[in-house]
């Protein structure tokens, strides 16, 4: 199929990334089964790494090598991805299911290797199977090189802020339920911080997440978006956030009273104790992008408890964010995502690419399918990208490339969108609604630089912000606006100069998002939509030869790039 692996990391050959810096190797265990956890006033088990939730803390220094046990003892297929980890020439060890393996089955056990290589700052790893990701997910700390250091005034201690996603019943089994009949997914019944939703809720007082601070020190706050397709604001009473990092690079300072982060994506953000001692409320909600009559979202305020040491007597309630934006303010998002820079400097320079070989006008849509449960013919709601929504197949694709099998996927990913409309247009006709189905991959040239325009469409009046991720690569996002992108004026407006260098980006609702990356990293790279997508039972009786070639390394001038709506 012409197709070579490629697109997990980035290599760089420079006299200053060939210089010998001592990196390490670390070894963790996750141990993955049931356990029971009480929130709400209510017990359910649910799939964990380590019996806790959330899981493990990763943490190594920029160029480390992790290798990660995977054990898995619970009742589910899965596998692990580690989240803006770029994996330089190693997809084998990336994580998505059927892409670059088949799933870790019940009773079996798999190791990654992990290679770290130019990031640094705040990452994450989590399940990329179905939705037991809402329960197994992590933080990645990679720490600066010791003679770099941080690219600000060493921060006094650390605080890590995982936000996640809580579900009184069994998700999966919710979902499954929805994927047989054509559903929609399920709404959570409350955010969480570092596993608890905050005492705004029944039977929480006890158990409510409590950061202590001294005052006067400034700390460094690495946080975690895990929540499942939730878009967060987030705030501490009375104290200014500076944001310094996104996705695992540096920004320029951004200072602030609130930020808002999308689903997949991490944040760094310095934090000075500079407030009266007392107790002060840090609180998430939902930024609910969907049309206005749509109202069934998680409308619940998570908060934990920031508290000062010391002597004093402390209010009878924690002061709450005042600035906190309310759930549907569309304008403090834009506002807070337009000041997103790269830093830009000398020590951690940018390298945009400019002499674009492949461009790619992406559509984002929730559309209608076809399918067949098993019981009768059914129609239900399926993500798409270019009107194809991606199939599993029924072995991974970097193992079907290496062993030359056909029959797996095909390398006809379009382009472009099979036809052109006002893709933003009120009530588009039943013309657009129906996608098809397909395991479609797009081939690129090693070295190729390539800008994808990913446009938001509102069929089935279901447009709303859509995060993409990208793996084994960081881009750079050149461009963003509202409305049908236009090629000859929106372009002469794009920041080539010192555009955020992220691995995960929202396209704004009824809006589009261009990016731009340099295919330097041979292997498999896939783009994301975290949303909600279609998914089959597939068979394993292919995959038993998975962990044989996966230390395969490929030399081979050619990449193959997997767009896939999932």
């Amino acid at each position: 199929m012409g197709m070579l692996p490629g697109f997990l990391g980035l290599l760089l050959l420079s006299p200053a990334l060939l210089c010998i810096v001592e990196s390490h190797v670390h070894y963790y265990d996750f141990v993955l089964r049931e356990m029971n956890f009480t929130r709400l006033c209510s017990t359910k088990s649910m799939l964990v790494v380590n019996d806790s939730f959330p899981g493990p803390v990763i943490r190594v220094q920029k160029g480390d090598t992790v290798y990660v046990n995977v054990q898995n003892q619970g009742d589910y297929d899965l596998t692990i991805h580690w989240h803006g980890v770029h994996q330089p020439r190693n997809p084998w060890s990336d994580g998505p299911e059927y892409i670059t393996q088949c799933p870790i089955e019940p009773g079996s056990n798999f190791t990654y290797e992990v290679i770290f290589s130019d990031e640094e700052g705040t990452l994450w790893w989590h399940a990329h199977s179905d939705w037991t990701r809402s329960s197994v997910h992590g933080a990645i700390v990679v720490m600066p090189l010791n003679e770099t250091g941080f690219p600000f005034p060493e921060p006094d201690g650390e605080e890590i802020v995982v936000l996640g996603s809580w579900y009184l019943d069994d998700v999966n089994e919710v979902v499954a339920e929805a994927l047989e009949d054509g559903d929609d997914t399920p709404r959570s019944d409350c955010y969480t911080i570092n596993g608890q939703p905050g005492d705004f809720f029944a039977c929480s007082n006890d158990s409510t997440h409590r950061w202590e601070v001294e005052y006067g020190k400034t700390y460094l706050l690495r946080m975690v978006n895990a929540a499942m397709n939730a878009e967060l604001y987030f705030a501490i009473a009375e104290h200014n956030l500076t944001v310094v990092g996104m996705d695992g690079s540096y920004v320029k300072p951004i200072v602030t009273d609130f930020v808002m982060i999308c689903p997949g994506q991490t944040m760094d953000i310095l934090v000075t104790a500079d407030q009266p001692l007392g107790r002060y409320y840090m609180a998430a909600r939902q930024y609910d992008s969907v049309r206005p009559d749509v109202t069934d979202y998680d409308k619940s305020n998570v908060t934990a408890i920031l508290e000062y040491k010391g002597n004093y007597t402390p209010p009878a309630l924690p002061i709450f964010p005042s600035n906190l934006p309310t759930y549907e303010d569309l304008s403090s998002a834009v506002a807070f995502s337009s000041r997103i820079l790269s830093l830009a400097s000398t020590e951690h320079p940018i390298n945009v690419p400019k002499n674009i070989t492949t461009r790619m006008y992406i559509t984002t849509e929730m559309n209608s399918i076809e399918f067949d449960n098993g019981t009768d013919e059914r129609s239900g709601l399926a993500s798409s990208l270019n009107n194809v929504s991606w199939v599993n197949p029924s072995t991974d694709v970097l193992l079907a490339y290496y062993r030359n099998m056909s029959g797996f996927y095909t390398s006809d990913f379009p382009d472009y969108p099979p036809s052109l409309f006002d893709f933003v247009a009120e009530d588009l006709p039943d013309d657009y609604v129906t996608t098809v189905q397909g395991t479609k991959v797009k081939v690129l040239e090693y070295n190729e630089e390539v800008e994808i325009v990913f446009q938001g469409t509102n069929v089935l009046d279901a447009s709303e912000d859509h995060p993409m991720h990208m793996h084994g690569y960081n881009f750079y996002v050149v461009g963003k606006g509202f409305g049908n992108f236009d090629n000859e004026t929106d372009p002469q407006v794009y920041n080539l100069v010192d555009p955020p260098k992220m691995n995960t980006v929202t396209v704004p609702k009824k809006g589009w998002v261009a990016i731009r990356f340099k295919a330097s990293n041979p292997g498999k790279c896939l783009v994301l939509a975290l949303s909600f997508g279609s998914t089959s039972q597939l068979g394993y009786e292919l995959c038993d030869d998975s962990e044989r070639w996966r230390h395969t390394r490929d030399e081979h001038a050619e990449t193959t790039f997997i767009l896939a709506s999932m």
